[in-house]
C-alpha cells in the first residue's frame, strides 16, 4: 500500500467519523450533516480502525445529500493534503504503522519542517472551523 493511500485511508477514517458524529455547521457534536445518517446506519458500530468511516462508505448511495455532499468535501480536503504531504509523509514518517492517525500526528510534529505546500494545507486545516470540531 502506498503512503498516500495509507494517508488517505486514515484521514478520510478521521474525518468521517468527525462528518458521522457531528462535526457540522452548528458544531454541536450530533447536530452535523451525517448525523441522521450515522444514527440509521451506523450508531451500533463500534468506533475504531475506520469502522465507521467503512460503515458509512457501505451506505454511500443511501446517505442524505448534506450527508454525501460533506463526505465529498471532506474526502476532497484530504486528497489535497495527500497530494501536497506525500513526500513530507515518505521523509518524515517512514516506518511509522497507519491507523488511529499516527501519520497525521506523525507530520503535525513535524508542522516546522514540512514543504510549503504542505504545511499550507495543515494551516488550511486548522483554521477551517469544521475541522476544529
Amino acid at each position: 500500500m502506498s503512503i498516500r493511500s495509507v494517508f488517505v485511508s486514515t484521514a478520510f477514517a478521521l474525518l468521517a467519523v468527525g462528518v458521522a458524529t457531528g462535526a457540522g455547521a452548528q458544531g454541536k457534536k450530533g447536530d452535523g450533516p451525517c448525523a441522521a445518517d450515522f444514527k440509521k446506519f451506523c450508531a451500533s458500530v463500534a468506533p475504531g480502525e475506520g469502522r465507521i468511516a467503512k460503515c458509512m462508505a457501505g451506505h454511500q448511495a443511501e446517505l442524505s445529500p448534506a450527508c454525501q455532499g460533506a463526505m465529498k468535501a471532506a474526502h476532497d480536503k484530504l486528497e489535497r493534503m495527500a497530494k501536497a504531504c506525500k513526500a513530507d509523509a515518505e521523509k518524515f514518517c517512514k516506518g511509522i504503522p497507519p491507523g488511529a492517525g499516527r501519520i497525521l500526528s506523525c507530520l503535525k510534529g513535524r508542522e516546522s519542517d514540512l514543504n510549503p505546500a504542505c504545511a499550507a494545507e495543515f494551516k488550511r486545516a486548522s483554521s477551517d472551523p469544521a475541522a476544529s470540531r
